[in-house]
């Protein structure tokens, strides 16, 4: 069975946060594995054009209860009308979770993953959480780039990753 990694992000992005999240996308779709998203605009989009170009499996889960939304590049949609419940499917649907950039829903979905505590959760660039005595939490990765992201995910051993 093939490794699924969401890649989560803002659905409005910069420039450069669609460039890492395609470039993350192509990537991960090299390596086989499933690009799981939430299937809207930004990043999401980003990372699913870039699995597409790379020949990739993309499913989006959508927060709506139909299909009407879907970015065009996906190549499975799950409707579910959770609205941003459905980040909790995402996250547990990933062996890992890579997000690019911040917004308040990718947080929740950071948040998830580490609550859950299952999957590795790596970051390109975003929001940075500190604990109660503002140190960095411990337990994300912060990568600099989407190969170094595919790599901290541990999916497919060191130096492999693209």
């Amino acid at each position: 069975m093939p490794a699924q990694v969401a890649v989560c992000g803002p659905g409005e992005c910069t420039a450069r946060e669609w460039d890492l999240a395609y470039q993350t996308g192509r990537l991960l779709a090299g390596r086989g594995a499933v690009v799981i998203c939430g299937g809207l605009g930004g990043v999401m989009a980003a990372a699913a054009a870039g699995a597409r170009a790379a020949g990739g499996t993309v499913v989006g889960v959508l927060p709506a209860a139909d299909r009407a939304a879907a970015g065009p590049d996906l190549t499975a949609v799950i409707p579910t009308g959770l609205g941003q419940a459905r980040n909790n499917v995402i996250v547990n649907a990933a062996d890992a979770l890579i997000t690019v950039g911040g917004s308040w829903g990718t947080l929740s979905e950071i948040a998830l993953a580490m609550r859950a505590g299952r999957i590795p959760v790596v970051q390109l660039g975003g929001w940075h959480v500190h604990d109660q005595d503002g140190r960095p939490a411990g337990g994300i990765v912060h990568a600099g780039g989407p190969a170094a992201a595919v790599e901290a995910t541990g999916l497919w051993g060191r130096g492999t990753a693209g």
